[in-house]
């Protein structure tokens, strides 16, 4: 037994070295870049240095990677590739777009500020909506931040009114999360605004008696914004969209009036739920829906 304990301990310890890279190696991230759809994969493959020449085959040659990663215990993330934006950042630094270390030194970039998704085994076709929504987010999300930092301040008494409205927004949701008790939530607030339209989707559960569990990415994009909407005065609104087990789906909606969440009828849910958006025509109800009015919310101060 003293042998083969002195053989286990060489064993571990000739190369301390080795070891502890390889511990290092554990924890440290990967990155990898996706070309999430085909006119991106296209546009990729005018580089000679891009090897692929079918995006399904593509996919899943990254779904391999990524489950390799997995297996050998590493943590790796999944980041949206532009190449649009990798032309840009090859153009400003100085490097060749032709060239694999330019792709690393892109992924890396991004990985840092672009939208990026952990990889915790999902399939690649579920990973790839995951991306596209978050990247969607972070870009709406990005675009309300704008509009609430260029309103500025109140020129009567000098209050961020971006700061505020982030403020009231989060409020609001905590009342509505609070209105719509337990259940399974599904909210979107959307703000017309002058160069494009705003959307915002988050999803709550909520247990009876614990508080909601919300995603933090969605939760922030949906507070700012509807915090946007708030602070520019949109006539946008909210819908919240809940579910119970054994009963029919509830509807309820609000408007954004001069920077409030102001309760809709029933009627109005009604129509606003079952009307195309783009055309005006009627949509049909669907079955197993209750439209239902917005429950009131706490009045706040009015906005200066």
């Amino acid at each position: 037994m003293g042998q083969t304990k002195s053989r286990k301990y060489t064993t571990n310890t000739r190369n301390p070295s080795r070891s502890m890279r390889r511990a290092l190696r554990r924890e440290a991230p990967s990155t990898v870049g996706l070309l999430a759809d085909e006119q991106d994969f296209a546009e990729m493959r005018r580089y000679a240095t891009f090897t692929f020449d079918d995006h399904p085959a593509y996919l899943a040659q990254v779904d391999g990677l990524l489950r390799a990663l997995a297996a050998q215990g590493l943590h790796a993330t999944v980041a949206l590739f532009d190449p649009q934006d990798y032309a840009e950042f090859c153009d400003a630094s100085g490097l060749d777009p032709d060239s694999a270390d330019s792709r690393t030194r892109f992924t890396a970039d991004i990985a840092a500020a672009g939208a990026s998704v952990p990889y915790s085994g999902q399939p690649i076709e579920h990973l790839v909506p995951q991306l596209i929504n978050a990247a969607v987010n972070q870009a709406t999300w990005e675009y309300a931040t704008m509009l609430l930092a260029e309103v500025g301040e109140c020129a009567e008494c000098g209050e961020d009114i971006g700061e505020s409205s982030y403020g009231h927004a989060s409020r609001a949701l905590l009342h509505l999360l609070d209105g719509a008790g337990s259940g399974i939530h599904h909210l979107v607030c959307s703000v017309p605004t002058e160069d494009e339209p705003l959307l915002a989707v988050l999803h709550a559960e909520r247990l009876t008696g614990e508080p909601a569990r919300i995603d933090h990415a969605d939760g922030a994009a949906f507070l700012t914004v509807l915090a946007a909407g708030i602070a520019i005065e949109s006539p946008g609104g909210v819908v919240l969209r809940t579910r119970r087990p054994g009963r029919p789906d509830q509807v309820h909606g609000w408007k954004l009036d001069r920077g409030h969440l102001a309760p809709l009828t029933a009627g109005e849910v009604f129509n606003a739920y079952c009307t195309d958006a783009e055309t005006g025509d009627p949509v049909a109800p669907e079955s197993g829906v209750e439209y239902c009015a917005g429950f009131p919310l706490p009045e706040e101060e009015p906005r200066h």
